[in-house]
């Protein structure tokens, strides 16, 4: 079994997931500091490997790189038990690291001698079976648009590898390869000395500026590790590199802005689309220029595959190759405050649901456990006694959800997703005016008709407020109402139709005026009471009942007749009639509900 890298969290326990993924970023960016720190290559591909295995904690981490031949060559090693696998030498078209190189991607199996789904290299299976290697992931060291090698975790028992390893891997693996491409410099810097002094530019320069390219990186770092944001990232890179730096979300919205005093300011609107669009299809950087003379840098902001956004530099002279590699360093920082806030806001929204969700099925009265629990997230369960139900025709419950936690959070509530319902638990004093400013919200920010419905809750019965509130919300729907805030009991002539407490009474009300109908359509495949119900719709005028009904007056008026056989003569008769026509528009909207 094969597998590519997605990012997802799954933590029962949002305290204890977010303590992990703090002892995982604090251990990655000082990882990422210690990289930065110029040094032999050697060093640093042991340093590198090191590091990796104690972050990701699997049997055995090795990295192999790129021979000119096309081989894929292991340079480091930590954990590993067989001498011989030391000596590794792969074709760089076999294997799981053939496929990282000719994809640009991570790549995994969960038991590399069994699958099928890479060409396997007969000397290197032979290293594998000493060394017991099971399942395998590896990530690509990628400097610029070229793999230049593969950092590997490896496991001597069959299992797959979680979506969270293989981003951690990969976030490494990007500082890594800035630590490789650092220390070739550094190498080439010092074995070019004799040429840079002839130019007169001294290797002191070189070092300098690579080690200012260092502290704009531990910089970030820092920006990241104190909680920063969009904001504080384009400001640090206006104050190292000038001009103007503008950061742009997935969907292309600006998100924060900053140009250096008396340089170019960047326009609110989105500019130089075509470095930006650029940078999003190559998956790194791309470089414009426009009819002003300005130059445009962006570089794209992506974890795995997925698009998060860019970041763009402008400025009025073309930009250094270590302007660029600053550029990139800054989005891929970007990229992990982005799943770092993502994960963090998917796990707050799943507790608050689940927490949710138990008022809802719990039996009244609720227990202290569960008060303390909303009491730990400053929730007082007492104070919720509006729950609201919202449902889109063009949104889905989870997006709609999404809307209803981001509203919890400023009015101290809950919110989630119920039985396919989104649903929102508030302290309110005015039943309508909530209803009206959740619809408010909702509008604005999914920018859709949405129909929302409030009930108040009395006691601890959140669960039959939710059932009364949400056959409201299907009733509506049932009328084609489509945007509308309303309370429960504004439907109050139809409460019997979603109040499940009453039901019994609707069975009673439609048993003694227009059952005897029913049955008889069932046993005769009759239309008797589709009939009825269009004869009141047009208020009694055959003429337009025949019309709506397709067919002729004569067959009109023998149905009636039929109908007075089953119901009696009396029929039409004003009382007869309310009481039916009551009935039958019930009827109609139950059973709509019923099959919606």
């Amino acid at each position: 079994m094969t597998g590519t890298s997605e990012y997802r969290t799954a933590s029962p326990d949002l305290a204890s997931y977010r303590l992990r993924r703090e002892r995982e970023l604090g251990s990655l960016y000082a990882t990422a500091r210690s990289l930065t720190a110029l040094g032999e290559i050697d060093t640093v591909l042991d340093s590198i490997v090191r590091q990796a295995h104690e972050l990701i904690g699997t049997d055995f981490t090795y990295l192999s790189l790129l021979s000119p031949d096309g081989e894929l060559m292991l340079k480091a090693s930590e954990g590993l038990i067989s001498s011989t696998f030391s000596a590794a030498r792969v074709p760089s078209g076999t294997g799981v690291g053939g496929r990282v190189i000719a994809t640009g991607a991570p790549a995994w199996v969960s038991n590399y001698l069994e699958t099928k789904d890479v060409p396997h290299d007969e000397a290197f299976d032979d290293l594998v079976l000493p060394e017991g290697m099971v399942a395998l992931l590896g990530v690509p060291l990628l400097v610029g648009d070229e793999v230049i090698g593969v950092l590997f975790a490896a496991d001597r028992t069959e299992r797959p590898f979680e979506h969270d390893e293989v981003a951690l891997l990969s976030a490494f693996a990007d500082h890594a390869a800035v630590a490789l491409n650092n220390a070739r410099l550094y190498d080439e810097s010092r074995s070019a000395l004799k040429q840079l002094q002839s130019a007169y530019v001294t290797i002191e320069e070189q070092v300098a500026v690579m080690e200012r390219a260092q502290s704009v990186h531990e910089s970030l770092t820092r920006v990241v590790l104190k909680g920063g944001g969009a904001e504080e990232v384009a400001r640090l890179l206006v104050q190292h590199l000038r001009g103007a730096v503008t950061v742009f979300d997935r969907t292309g919205a600006v998100t924060a802005k900053c140009h250096h005093d008396g340089e170019v300011e960047q326009p609110v609107q989105r500019p130089s689309p075509d470095a930006v669009e650029q940078a999003r299809q190559s998956g790194r950087w791309a470089t414009t220029t426009d009819s002003t003379g300005l130059w445009h840098t962006a570089a794209t902001i992506q974890a795995g595959d997925t698009h998060l956004g860019a970041l763009l530099l402008t400025r009025t002279h073309e930009p250094a190759p270590v302007d660029i590699r600053t550029l990139e360093r800054a989005a891929q920082i970007m990229g992990l405050l982005i799943l770092k806030e993502t994960a963090v806001a998917e796990a707050e929204e799943r507790v608050s649901g689940e927490l949710l969700t138990e008022l809802l099925v719990s039996t009244p009265p609720v227990g202290p456990a569960l008060r303390a629990r909303a009491q730990t997230r400053g929730i007082d369960i007492a104070a919720l006694n509006v729950l609201v139900v919202a449902e889109s025709a063009t949104r889905t419950a989870a997006e709609t959800s999404r809307r209803l936690h981001a509203l919890s959070q400023e009015r101290g509530g809950l919110a989630g997703e119920h039985l396919g319902r989104a649903t929102l638990l508030l302290p309110a004093a005015d039943l309508a005016q909530a209803a009206r400013a959740v619809h408010d919200r909702l509008r604005r920010d999914l920018g859709t008709p949405v129909r929302v419905v409030a009930e108040p809750v009395t006691g601890d019965t959140w669960g039959r407020a939710f059932d009364r509130a949400g056959r409201c919300c299907a009733l509506m729907q049932s009328l084609g109402v489509v945007d509308q805030a309303t309370t429960a009991d504004q439907y109050a002539m139809f409460a019997l139709l979603f109040d499940p407490e009453r039901a019994q009474d609707l069975d009673q009300l439609l048993a003694g005026s227009i059952e005897p109908l029913v049955r008889y359509d069932l046993r005769r495949s009759t239309q008797l009471v589709a009939t009825l119900t269009t004869y009141f719709h047009h208020a009694g005028n055959l003429s337009r009942t025949a019309r709506a009904l397709h067919i002729h007056l004569n067959t009109l008026l023998k149905r009636l007749d039929r109908v007075g056989t089953v119901l009696g003569e009396d029929w039409r008769s004003p009382d007869r009639a309310l009481q039916l026509q009551v009935a039958l528009r019930l009827h109609e909207l139950r059973t709509q509900t019923d099959t919606s």
